[in-house]
Formats: C-alpha cells, sequence, structure tokens
C-alpha cells in the first residue's frame, strides 16, 4: 500500500490510468508520486498490475527483464521495505531497489469486493 517509511507523508489511492513515479522522499525512502506532486506518496493495493517504464540498466540486467515490464505490486515478507515488485519471471525486488525516475502506470485497478451481506431467513420452528 504505502511503505510505513512513507506515512509521515501526505498520500492518496492510485487512480487509473495516471502515471507515477518512483521519488525519493526527503526521509531517504522511496516511494510512488505523480510527477507534478512529489511531496504525496501515492499508495497502490496490493496485487495491483503496473507497467514499469525505464527500468535502470543495472535492474534490467540483474533480474533478466526489459526497459519495459508488467509488474504485480506485492507486499515483500522480509527486508526494512515491504512494498515491492513481482516480474513475470518471478523475480521480486523492493520499491528501493528500483531507482529514482522509473515510470509506472495502472492500466486496470483492482475492483474492491462487494461488502459481505447476510441476509437474514428466518428458520421455521422443528417443532410444530
Amino acid at each position: 500500500m504505502c511503505d510505513y517509511s512513507l506515512e509521515m507523508y501526505a498520500s492518496r489511492p492510485a487512480r487509473e490510468g495516471e502515471i507515477y513515479q518512483t521519488t525519493r522522499f526527503t526521509s531517504g525512502s522511496l516511494g510512488l508520486a505523480s510527477p507534478g506532486d512529489c511531496g504525496t506518496a501515492v499508495c497502490v493495493q496490493y496485487d495491483t498490475r503496473l507497467e514499469l517504464d525505464n527500468l535502470p540498466p543495472a535492474v534490467r540486467v540483474a533480474l533478466g527483464v526489459g526497459a519495459r515490464e508488467m509488474v504485480t505490486f506485492v507486499r515483500l515478507d522480509s527486508g526494512a521495505y515491504r512494498d515491492g515488485v513481482r516480474f513475470s519471471n518471478g523475480r521480486e525486488i523492493s520499491l528501493q531497489q528500483l531507482g529514482s525516475g522509473v515510470r509506472a502506470t495502472i492500466p486496470q485497478l483492482i475492483e474492491s469486493a462487494e461488502p459481505f451481506r447476510r441476509t437474514f431467513t428466518p428458520e421455521k420452528d422443528p417443532v410444530s
């Protein structure tokens, strides 16, 4: 969503079709932000698909990926930073490892599940 290290900043949810970029905030943490508003962290729901563009050459070589890749936003199980991405080849890295200036677009947001609604149906009295 928004890594703990970004909680001190203003934040807002991601929007479908917007363009973001990995940005180094004044705390030193990397997160997603709109190019025109680098002081507001953009929070992405886990399991959201992102298109990354302008991946640094060192990242491409280390992970065996291209300059533009479709990834899934994930919560990592270990490390100081938990927001990360999973590439189609299964490799996962923290957003911190992407570096600044990687463009990210959300082609389609995940639809929220409809709230659970329980319908009360009175049972017939089995004694009658």
